[in-house]
Protein backbone atom coordinates (compact mmCIF):
# COMPACT_ATOMS: atom_id res chain seq x y z
CA UNK A 1 0.00 0.00 0.00
CA UNK A 2 1.26 3.46 -0.81
CA UNK A 3 1.29 6.20 1.81
CA UNK A 4 -0.82 8.42 -0.47
CA UNK A 5 -3.71 5.99 -0.01
CA UNK A 6 -3.75 6.88 3.67
CA UNK A 7 -4.98 10.37 2.83
CA UNK A 8 -8.59 9.16 3.01
CA UNK A 9 -10.14 10.44 6.24
CA UNK A 10 -11.12 7.97 8.89
CA UNK A 11 -8.63 5.18 8.24
CA UNK A 12 -8.26 2.64 11.05
CA UNK A 13 -4.83 1.00 11.13
CA UNK A 14 -4.80 -2.41 12.84
CA UNK A 15 -1.32 -3.68 13.70
CA UNK A 16 -0.49 -7.36 14.06
CA UNK A 17 2.12 -6.67 16.76
CA UNK A 18 3.55 -10.19 16.82
CA UNK A 19 4.08 -10.15 13.07
CA UNK A 20 5.59 -6.66 12.98
CA UNK A 21 7.90 -7.34 15.95
CA UNK A 22 8.92 -10.65 14.38
CA UNK A 23 9.84 -9.00 11.09
CA UNK A 24 13.17 -7.77 12.50
CA UNK A 25 15.71 -10.23 13.88
CA UNK A 26 16.75 -7.97 16.75
CA UNK A 27 16.50 -10.47 19.60
CA UNK A 28 12.80 -9.83 20.28
CA UNK A 29 12.31 -13.49 21.22
CA UNK A 30 14.35 -13.00 24.39
CA UNK A 31 11.92 -10.38 25.71
CA UNK A 32 8.58 -10.42 23.92
CA UNK A 33 6.96 -7.90 26.27
CA UNK A 34 9.92 -5.53 25.91
CA UNK A 35 9.82 -5.81 22.12
CA UNK A 36 6.08 -5.10 22.13
CA UNK A 37 6.63 -2.14 24.48
CA UNK A 38 9.20 -0.69 22.03
CA UNK A 39 6.73 -1.14 19.16
CA UNK A 40 3.99 0.65 21.11
CA UNK A 41 6.37 3.55 21.70
CA UNK A 42 7.20 3.71 17.99
CA UNK A 43 3.52 3.64 17.00
CA UNK A 44 2.51 6.55 19.25
CA UNK A 45 3.10 9.27 16.61
CA UNK A 46 1.59 7.32 13.68
CA UNK A 47 -1.62 9.37 13.57
CA UNK A 48 0.40 12.58 13.47
CA UNK A 49 2.68 11.32 10.70
CA UNK A 50 -0.08 9.99 8.45
CA UNK A 51 -2.95 12.42 7.90
CA UNK A 52 -6.25 10.62 7.64
CA UNK A 53 -5.49 7.96 10.23
CA UNK A 54 -8.33 8.16 12.72
CA UNK A 55 -7.37 5.26 14.99
CA UNK A 56 -4.44 2.92 15.57
CA UNK A 57 -5.32 -0.47 17.04
CA UNK A 58 -2.52 -2.76 18.20
CA UNK A 59 -3.30 -6.41 18.90
CA UNK A 60 -1.08 -8.09 21.49
CA UNK A 61 -1.02 -11.79 22.25
CA UNK A 62 0.79 -14.14 24.59
CA UNK A 63 3.68 -12.77 26.63
CA UNK A 64 3.54 -9.49 24.70
CA UNK A 65 0.28 -8.60 26.47
CA UNK A 66 2.36 -7.50 29.46
CA UNK A 67 3.39 -4.46 27.38
CA UNK A 68 -0.14 -3.05 27.36
CA UNK A 69 0.52 -0.86 30.39
CA UNK A 70 3.10 1.06 28.32
CA UNK A 71 0.66 2.15 25.63
CA UNK A 72 -0.19 5.81 25.35
CA UNK A 73 -3.67 7.24 24.94
CA UNK A 74 -3.07 7.66 21.20
CA UNK A 75 -3.27 3.88 20.71
CA UNK A 76 -6.06 1.40 21.24
CA UNK A 77 -4.61 -1.87 22.51
CA UNK A 78 -6.53 -5.13 22.16
CA UNK A 79 -5.37 -8.08 24.25
CA UNK A 80 -6.10 -11.33 22.43
CA UNK A 81 -7.65 -13.99 24.64
CA UNK A 82 -6.35 -16.67 22.28
CA UNK A 83 -5.20 -16.26 18.72
CA UNK A 84 -3.98 -12.80 17.78
CA UNK A 85 -5.17 -13.43 14.22
CA UNK A 86 -8.70 -14.17 15.45
CA UNK A 87 -8.67 -10.97 17.51
CA UNK A 88 -7.57 -8.97 14.47
CA UNK A 89 -10.38 -10.45 12.39
CA UNK A 90 -12.84 -9.49 15.16
CA UNK A 91 -11.54 -5.91 15.19
CA UNK A 92 -11.83 -5.67 11.40
CA UNK A 93 -15.35 -7.13 11.42
CA UNK A 94 -16.43 -4.66 14.12
CA UNK A 95 -14.94 -1.69 12.23
CA UNK A 96 -16.48 -2.85 8.93
CA UNK A 97 -19.86 -3.20 10.64
CA UNK A 98 -19.95 0.40 11.86
CA UNK A 99 -22.47 2.73 10.27
CA UNK A 100 -20.92 4.61 7.37
CA UNK A 101 -17.93 2.26 7.10
CA UNK A 102 -16.65 1.91 3.57
CA UNK A 103 -14.48 -0.71 1.93
CA UNK A 104 -10.84 0.02 2.53
CA UNK A 105 -11.44 2.07 5.67
CA UNK A 106 -9.42 -0.47 7.66
CA UNK A 107 -5.76 -1.20 6.96
CA UNK A 108 -4.24 -4.29 8.58
CA UNK A 109 -0.45 -4.35 8.92
CA UNK A 110 0.78 -7.94 8.69
CA UNK A 111 2.85 -10.21 6.47
CA UNK A 112 0.74 -13.26 7.37
CA UNK A 113 -0.85 -14.42 4.09
CA UNK A 114 -3.64 -16.35 5.78
CA UNK A 115 -4.59 -13.36 7.92
CA UNK A 116 -4.43 -11.06 4.89
CA UNK A 117 -6.93 -13.26 3.06
CA UNK A 118 -9.29 -13.31 6.05
CA UNK A 119 -9.35 -9.53 6.55
CA UNK A 120 -9.44 -8.70 2.83
CA UNK A 121 -12.60 -10.84 2.61
CA UNK A 122 -14.10 -8.38 5.13
CA UNK A 123 -13.16 -5.36 3.01
CA UNK A 124 -9.90 -4.37 4.70
CA UNK A 125 -6.73 -3.50 2.85
CA UNK A 126 -3.36 -4.83 3.95
CA UNK A 127 0.25 -3.71 4.10
CA UNK A 128 3.39 -5.40 5.29
CA UNK A 129 5.62 -4.50 8.22
CA UNK A 130 8.04 -2.69 5.90
CA UNK A 131 5.26 -0.26 4.91
CA UNK A 132 4.74 0.54 8.59
CA UNK A 133 8.46 0.89 9.26
CA UNK A 134 8.77 3.29 6.30
CA UNK A 135 5.78 5.33 7.51
CA UNK A 136 7.32 5.62 10.96
CA UNK A 137 10.67 6.65 9.48
CA UNK A 138 9.17 9.61 7.58
CA UNK A 139 10.21 13.01 8.91
CA UNK A 140 7.52 14.76 10.90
Amino acid sequence: METEAVEDAGLVVVVDAANVVGSRPDGWWRDRAGAARRLLGELGPLRERLPGVADVVVVLEGAAKAAADGAGAELRVVLADGSGDDAIVEVVAAEAGKAGARAGSVLVVTADRGLRARVEALGATTAGPSWLRNALAQPE
